[in-house]
């Protein structure tokens, strides 16, 4: 996929001769100093992603309804997620699930934020089991209560 690189501040101070190399590329990623990088394509762009995204997640969801496309993608896993090779197999099956209905719903909501999320999960789920110490580390029993945990940004 052809993608441009330019500053934030050139489209802000040359839009014509930055917006008119956006012909060239599929995408034009704008880089800012101080805050998350932005992306800019045309509408038409944007609608295809879109389009394919909801296609290719529509078929995915479908294929999974049949017990021959269930096998096929617990086969395929493994090499689409090389992280998948840790999980223990009922975890795999979950997430096999789990990737279905966050696809469904993807295309319902026109939002990947969900499917993002649950991808990073179950990676940082892989990562534990394919780390023994860690992995002792978080099952262990211990009658030992280190009291409540505060809520994520409050003081300790």
């Amino acid at each position: 996929m052809s993608a441009m690189e330019t500053n934030l501040s050139d489209l802000l101070n040359k839009p014509k001769v930055t917006l008119a190399a956006l012909r060239g590329a599929r995408r034009i990623r704008l880089r800012r100093r101080d805050d998350e990088d932005l992306v800019l394509t045309t509408a038409a762009r944007a609608d295809q992603d879109s389009a394919v995204l909801g296609a290719t997640s529509r078929m995915f969801v479908e294929m999974m309804r049949t017990s021959q496309g269930r096998t096929l993608v617990l086969d395929v896993l493994p090499a689409t997620f090389p992280w998948v090779r840790y999980l223990p197999a009922p975890d795999v099956r979950e997430f096999s699930v789990e990737l279905v209905g966050a696809l469904g719903a993807a295309v319902d909501l026109d939002s990947t934020a969900a499917v993002a999320q649950l991808l990073t999960e179950w990676k940082h789920t892989a990562e534990v089991h394919a780390d023994p110490e860690l992995y002792a580390a978080l099952t262990a029993d211990s009658d030992e209560d280190y009291g409540p945990v505060p809520e994520p940004g409050a003081a300790a």
